[in-house]
């Protein structure tokens, strides 16, 4: 069999599930899974490898109307996402509250095939998964439709499967043992910037850049330096709370995660630097890697 290789973008609304999604194909923690909306602002790719195929997907910003210099670059991600995919996944959440117009206008101008996955039917009824089959059917007419919950996993395998069978005859475009095409230097900052979503409230998470400043292997033990951005002065006092309590949590779970992930011990520093209004500044932008 000739060997089969492409680029799937998954894209949708904030919240929507895509990262949880990602996560589930990639079966790595790839993207940054949180409660909040708008927590993934890369176009994050996983590369799945196996003897005959390698798919190479694109977790990419929920679809929103920018209203800053960061949102513009982060829709810039989708867009670029959508211009180089062979396979689209729509992932919308059987409950959607929000006007989805913004993304299908997106969709319609693509010529790549499109499938729909409706996700979080862990949430409600057989009725209600048949309506919403008949909804976007009518109103996208798509290649497929999938009724899912990445969270559990459930009808994750058959998406799968329609990925392989779409996938056009190519060579690899990666090396075959790789994950990712970024950093680990990327995935330590995106691990504490999950904490600071976690541990935070209202705007601060949204406000916060995290820059990895310093990555050494020794021996034993990997020793990273981190900077935590945030825009205001009263921003970076509740970063570190009372008596450092609050940046200490985030040092405390982020260090977990990333000794999991490299499988080693780290030491962690964090440090809090304030940078005034970052997220319209493009210079700051270009430097944090959101512009080209």
């Amino acid at each position: 069999m000739s060997h089969k290789a492409g680029f799937v973008s998954i894209i949708g609304k904030p919240n929507a599930g895509k990262s949880t999604l990602m996560n589930a194909l990639v079966g790595e923690k790839m993207s940054i899974i949180t409660p909040k909306a708008q927590t993934t602002r890369h176009r994050i790719i996983g590369i799945v490898n196996d003897e005959d195929h390698q798919i190479v997907f694109s977790d990419t910003p929920g679809v929103i109307k920018p209203n800053y210099s960061l949102q513009e670059s982060m829709m810039n991600f989708v867009q670029g996402s959508l211009i180089d995919a062979d396979i689209i996944l729509f992932v919308t959440d059987i409950h959607e509250k929000y006007d989805e117009n913004d993304v299908l206008e997106k969709l319609r101008k693509t010529n790549s095939p499109v499938a729909v996955l409706i996700n979080k039917i862990d949430k409600s009824s057989e009725e209600e998964v048949k309506a919403k089959i008949e909804f976007w059917q009518e109103k996208l007419n798509p290649d497929t439709i999938f009724a899912i919950s990445a969270k559990l996993d459930h009808n994750v395998a058959a998406v799968m499967q329609y990925i392989k069978d779409k996938l056009p005859i190519h060579e690899a475009y990666y090396e075959k043992d790789e994950l990712t095409d970024k950093s680990m230097r990327f995935f330590v900052s995106e691990m504490i910037r999950e904490k600071v979503f976690k541990l935070y409230d209202k705007e601060i998470p949204y406000s916060t850049e995290v820059i990895v400043t310093s990555y050494k292997e020794e021996a034993n033990i990997t020793r990273i330096a981190a900077e935590i951005i945030v825009e205001r002065d009263s921003q970076k006092n509740i970063i570190i709370g009372k008596a450092g309590a609050m940046i200490k949590k985030v040092g405390t779970y982020a260090r977990q995660d990333i000794e999991e992930f490299i499988n080693g011990k780290v030491f962690l520093e964090l440090f809090v630097k304030v940078i005034p209004d970052w997220r319209s500044k493009k210079n700051y932008l270009k430097r944090f890697g959101y512009d080209d």
